[in-house]
């Protein structure tokens, strides 16, 4: 058996969410430590694919394949490639899938992957390894598209002057480390009564945008949902209120609580399907303040999941 430092975010009960059971099919859908996979193998006799799009989180998830030999395999790939990755190896249903969304405290807390300021490290934030990194969209984009960016992957409200400083200051010199980035968004952007650092929301945008998350998880949620067999159940953790939004309104659009359009709406005139899911809560399932003393990253997570309906 392999033990794992690693405990992700609401792991019993995105377990409990998600009552794995023996013979059944189920998907990890974002690997990171392992938390959720070898918890869900310990619990039933069942077999476990698993997603990842970081060379190193695959590595980890073929070490845990060598202690589940025949019931756990990881895949490398993109949760918005899940579907065709299932296809492949003759998946066509599932009994349950569970995604952590964001990115993991592995990623975080390497100083070489560049996601955090805390520690000083090379502007990278690429979740692949490949691709666009931070230091190029820092340094080439626009002033106008790095506004946009920090206003809507990050909310930050201060995002045309962060946007402006990083142009005049690029003008001197190139950035390339997370320290001298954050430096200079500390500078434009006034700490607020939260405690939250003033380059969290900056950063946060970049991510998002570096690894294209949010159209990621939307393509996730409609290939997962389509693949769910009746009773199946769908779990998703967030921890930020873009990615909660998504899964919010995808999952009452599924259960048939999305909002009812206006008699003066032609949309209001088209049939009412018949929903598909059940929400399991009607609220999300927060964690309880004994984890937040334990993981304070844990402080913003939220559960939501739905079940598969017979219709």
């Amino acid at each position: 058996m392999i033990e794992y430092a690693h405990i992700s975010v609401l792991r019993d009960e995105a377990l409990a969410a998600l009552q794995p059971a023996e013979g059944g099919v189920y998907l990890d859908g974002t690997f990171g430590g392992g938390g959720y996979s070898s918890a869900i193998l310990r619990r039933a006799a069942c077999r476990l694919y698993a997603i990842d799009r970081d060379p190193a989180a695959v590595a980890r998830g073929e070490a845990l394949g060598l202690a589940y030999p025949g019931r756990f395999e990881v895949m490398a790939g993109r949760i918005s490639e899940l579907g065709a990755m299932l296809a492949a190896r003759n998946v066509a249903a599932l009994d349950g899938a569970v995604f952590d969304l964001g990115v993991s405290s592995y990623q975080i807390d390497d100083p070489s992957r560049g996601f955090s300021f805390r520690v000083d490290g090379p502007l990278d934030m690429r979740m692949s390894g490949d691709g666009l990194d931070a230091a190029t969209i820092v340094n080439r984009w626009s002033e106008s598209e790095l506004a946009d960016i920090f206003f809507k992957y990050g909310e930050e409200k201060a995002a045309r002057r962060v946007a402006k400083a990083i142009v005049v200051r690029r003008k001197l010199q190139k950035f390339a480390t997370t320290a001298d980035l954050a430096g200079v968004i500390r500078g434009v952007v006034r700490p607020d009564k939260s405690g939250i650092d003033p380059a969290t929301r900056s950063f946060q945008a970049l991510r998002i945008a570096v690894n294209e998350e949010l159209s990621d998880i939307e393509a996730a949620l409609e290939q997962a949902a389509a693949l769910m067999r009746p009773g199946g159940r769908l779990v998703v953790v967030s921890f930020h209120s873009l990615e909660d939004r998504i899964v919010k309104r995808f999952f009452a659009d599924r259960a048939g609580r999305a909002p009812v359009a206006s008699r003066h709406d032609p949309a209001g005139l088209a049939p009412m399907l018949a929903p598909a899911f059940r929400l399991v809560n009607k609220s999300p399932v927060l964690p309880s303040l004994a984890e937040i003393r334990t993981n304070p990253r844990a402080r913003s997570a939220k559960l939501r999941a739905v079940e598969r309906l017979a219709t």
